[in-house]
């Protein structure tokens, strides 16, 4: 389904670019070039036009040219909205919507943004805190109010923990915290189990070439308590072993997102490689349905690298599926030959680098 896309995009001194201009119509993007010429740096710019700290998790600092090291500027025609971020170096990140400062979050309000990377494909074997965030990802683009539980839980549970670390015994210092944490909590969890539920929704409403995952929460020791009351209850009653610990044992903070490949009934762990990454396009294609079915339109895909990690019939089918859903996708790769199957679908974009400076060439 067509809806708000990128139609405009300039980049002032960010990463390895120190001005690009791009013009796009509604269709994918094909971004080839070698490694090192700056294709992702050119999505990471796209993905700082949505809440958060963009595909890599960088510092603002770490977002500006060297070694001109003036700041950074992404700007962008989005909807019919102007879109601007900036960072001046040692300064936090500003937004403008149509010229006013806004906070970050507005720029949900005007269109969903996700994203695959090559960092991601080790999701289903690394540490939990990865598999949070990106279960958090995705329940943010269904609902931005996510983000707001998410930051209030997560302020409150430091105040708790240096509390715990300070030794503090008297009950009043926590019951404010507490009771913050449980509710922010409660909210957390219904939009992680809302999130997960539209992602299987999603899966078995669609044909699709990648395999279904059946996700399920976990949570150490014992099941995570479930409501406000029962969580306030939770932290109330586990301050001795939590002190003896110095951190918050018990709450949303502590579970985990598992996956089995539904068909073969095979944890994603357990999978070799090539399916996990399979797993990883199918969630990102579920959540893309998800959304499309909730707004009405698709939100904008960023997949960086995506296309090498498939053999020929898998990349043609992935390109297949994300022009019926209608996503405006961003795709980089080392040459124009991965994205032959998209043929005058997509729009072909070349990046080069030249004494440290990435170039763009515009091939429509």
């Amino acid at each position: 389904m067509s809806g708000p896309y990128l139609s405009h995009l300039s980049m002032r001194h960010f990463r390895s670019h120190r001005r690009v201009d791009l013009e796009f119509d509604a269709r994918p993007v094909a971004i080839h070039g070698d490694n090192g010429a700056g294709k992702t740096n050119l999505i990471e710019a796209i993905s700082m036009l949505s809440p958060g700290r963009g595909l890599r998790r960088a510092a603002s600092d770490d977002l500006v040219r060297r070694p001109e090291a003036l700041g950074w500027k992404v700007s962008a025609v989005l909807d019919g909205h102007d879109l601007e971020t900036t960072a001046e170096p040692g300064a936090s990140r500003q937004v403008r919507i149509d010229g006013k400062l806004a906070p970050q979050i507005a720029l949900a309000k005007i269109t969903r943004i996700l994203w695959l990377i090559p960092a991601m494909d080790r999701l289903w074997i690394e540490g939990a805190e990865g598999r949070r965030r990106f279960l958090d990802r995705a329940a943010l683009s269904l609902d931005p109010r996510h983000a707001e539980a998410a930051v209030a839980y997560e302020k409150a549970m430091r105040e708790r923990n240096r509390l715990l670390k300070d030794m503090v015994r008297d009950a009043h210092w926590y019951g404010v915290l507490e009771r913050t944490m449980a509710q922010s909590g409660a909210l957390l969890s219904a939009g992680r189990a809302a999130c997960i539920d539209a992602l299987m929704v999603a899966q078995a409403d669609s044909t699709s070439a990648f395999p279904a995952a059946t996700l399920t929460l976990t949570h150490p020791d014992t099941p995570l308590p479930e409501g406000e009351e029962a969580l306030a209850l939770a932290f109330a009653t586990s301050r001795p072993r939590d002190m003896a610990a110095g951190r918050t044992l018990v709450g949303p903070h502590r579970v985990d997102l598992d996956a089995t490949w539904a068909a073969k009934g095979i944890n994603a762990r357990d999978c070799s490689t090539g399916e996990q990454k399979a797993l990883l396009i199918s969630l990102i294609l579920a959540n893309a349905r998800a959304l499309t079915d909730q707004l009405g339109y698709a939100p904008i895909l960023l997949l960086d690298e995506v296309a090498a990690h498939l053999d020929a019939g898998r990349r043609a089918a992935l390109y297949d599926e994300i022009c019926a859903v209608g996503a405006q996708a961003f795709m980089t790769g080392t040459g124009p030959e991965l994205f032959a199957d998209l043929g005058g679908r997509a729009q072909v974009i070349e990046v080069a680098e030249t004494e440290g400076q990435s170039h763009v060439e515009d091939g429509a």
